[in-house]
């Protein structure tokens, strides 16, 4: 009897922790948007400005208002979709098709393609715009370059070759384009002016980094990487100040310039919450729970929302020769938005 006593004790000393730990969580997932379509996804892009989330989704990009989770428009045939690019000033969006190696321009206003660019590169995976010279970036997996494009005229203009597989990237506004080298383990530093490479570094201890983001006020880099681990680098030093675990499974991570705050998006069914204190100072604030196969994620710093994308999967099937990693299927009907809302 004691023995069952002393059971039940502790099991409800640990979920009352465990339910302490979930209220006292300064974040929560406040609405969930059922989207149309059972295919995988990619990136996502929120607009600040408009409130518009741009959805990576199968072969089409969906637009979305986060106010109510309506879907605005479809982007449609845009093959292998992975990236989109957001140019407020000049009323376009650029998307990366790395299926058939293009990027699809589209107008903001009434999501209608406007022209295909043919990149140089194999893959086109992930893309920006760059207000700094107005310039769009794509980085291109299996051509190990990026493709530059005029964004006035929608003409390439050079190419850039890399030293391995080029992930996410970022600019800092001001003429410089950070790009993580996944195979490498590197990080990239690319002139957005004259289009060269000027800077690489290591990683290390991080391994294939993926997700990107940057803290422009204080020229922070932060890469996920996915042997668990953030690592945070000085962009204009060109070195790792420091490393902080995160979750399995990462392939995003987002930024919020107002809270001085890193989200990295794991797989796993978590978002690890980075926090800047004093210079060159960070620890991790929380791990959110999510949702499994919530990798991607993006940022709208203004409300301090956070939005992924995930779905319900059914079991994988068995590994074969010719499949060594079968990936599981989707449920039908399970595609969803995780609005993740800052609470505190």
């Amino acid at each position: 009897m004691k023995k069952l006593i002393i059971l039940i004790s502790i099991t409800f000393i640990f979920f009352n922790c465990n339910l302490t730990k979930a209220q006292n969580s300064e974040y929560r997932i406040a609405n969930k948007f059922h989207i149309e379509g059972d295919n995988g996804w990619d990136y996502l892009n929120v607009d600040d400005a408009t409130g518009r989330l741009y959805v990576s989704h199968g072969m089409m990009v969906q637009v979305v208002d986060v106010s109510n989770g309506q879907v605005l428009g479809t982007i449609p045939d845009t093959k292998g979709v992975h990236g989109i690019a957001i140019a407020t000033s000049l009323n376009k969006g650029f998307i990366s098709c790395g299926r058939d190696t293009t990027i699809t321009v589209f107008d903001l206003q009434t999501f209608k393609a406007m022209d295909i660019i043919t990149v140089t590169g194999a893959n086109p995976d992930a893309i920006l715009y760059d207000p700094f010279t107005d310039r769009v970036f794509t980085f291109n997996g299996r051509g190990s370059n990026s493709t530059v494009i005029d964004a006035k005229t929608d003409k390439v203009i050079e190419t850039i070759p890399l030293d391995g597989k080029p992930e996410f990237s970022v600019t800092d506004g001001k003429g410089y384009i950070y790009v993580n080298i996944e195979d490498k383990s590197m990080l990239c530093q690319i002139n957005a002016k004259t289009l060269k490479v000027e800077k690489t570094w290591s990683v290390s201890p991080g391994e294939e980094p993926s997700g990107l983001a940057i803290d422009n006020e204080n020229h922070y880099l932060f890469s996920v990487c996915g042997n668990k681990l953030m690592v945070i680098s000085d962009a204009i030093a060109g070195k790792v100040i420091t490393t902080l675990p995160i979750g399995d499974r990462c392939d995003g991570v987002a930024f919020d310039n107002v809270l001085k705050r890193a989200y990295s998006s794991n797989g796993d069914g978590t978002i690890t919450v980075v926090t800047e204190g004093a210079k060159d100072n960070f620890s991790v604030l929380e791990n959110v729970s999510t949702q499994t196969g919530a990798r991607t994620i993006t940022v709208n710093s203004k409300t301090h929302h956070l939005y992924l994308p995930s779905a319900e999967f059914d079991a994988a099937p068995e590994p074969t020769a010719e499949n060594p990693r079968p990936r599981p299927k989707i449920k039908p009907g399970t595609f969803v938005i995780l609005d993740v809302e800052y609470v505190k």
